[in-house]
């Protein structure tokens, strides 16, 4: 594959691509932001770019965002690269979605701690649908009427 089909696939891998893709700088301020963190978030690419992880970290959760992010970036180790995170995040209207998401360490040509890159999906429609099952599950037992872990029936 030449230079510049390479080049275009990395674009199209970007640009194309369903899930969010937000890469940030070490100090954690958004160097790309895609379509698809477009339409997740609703913020322009113009509105995201230089700006701070915090245009859609939840208030509550930023110190402890920003705590394990500098631990990232003075390691250069994170779980998240082999791991799912699970997080809320804000959107530009103000609605909290439910996100998952793993993490790349973005290096600069010295092999230095760059940044890191996020691949995000809204997983809130999931989630919904767990905690109401989960709320069923939990109702059901309360009546004694849920069929126990081990697939018996205890109404007998």
């Amino acid at each position: 594959m030449s230079e510049i089909d390479r080049q275009e696939l990395y674009r199209q891998l970007v640009e194309e691509n369903s899930d969010a893709l937000v890469v940030s700088d070490c100090n954690g301020n958004i160097t790309v932001w895609n379509r698809a963190a477009e339409r997740m978030f609703g913020f322009s690419e113009a509105e995201a770019l230089g700006a701070s992880l915090d245009l859609f970290i939840p208030e509550n959760l930023r110190a402890r965002h920003w705590e394990g992010y500098y631990q990232v970036m003075e390691s250069g180790v994170t779980r998240y690269a082999t791991q799912m995170l699970s997080a809320p995040a804000l959107c530009k209207d103000g609605r909290r979605i439910s996100t998952e998401f793993s993490m790349t360490i973005v290096r600069d040509a010295e092999g230095k701690v760059a940044g890191t890159a996020a691949v995000m999906r809204d997983v809130t429609e999931r989630w919904q649908k767990e905690k109401a099952l989960r709320a069923r599950l939990a109702e059901l037992e309360k009546q004694g009427a849920a069929p126990a872990a081990d697939g018996s029936d205890r109404s007998v």
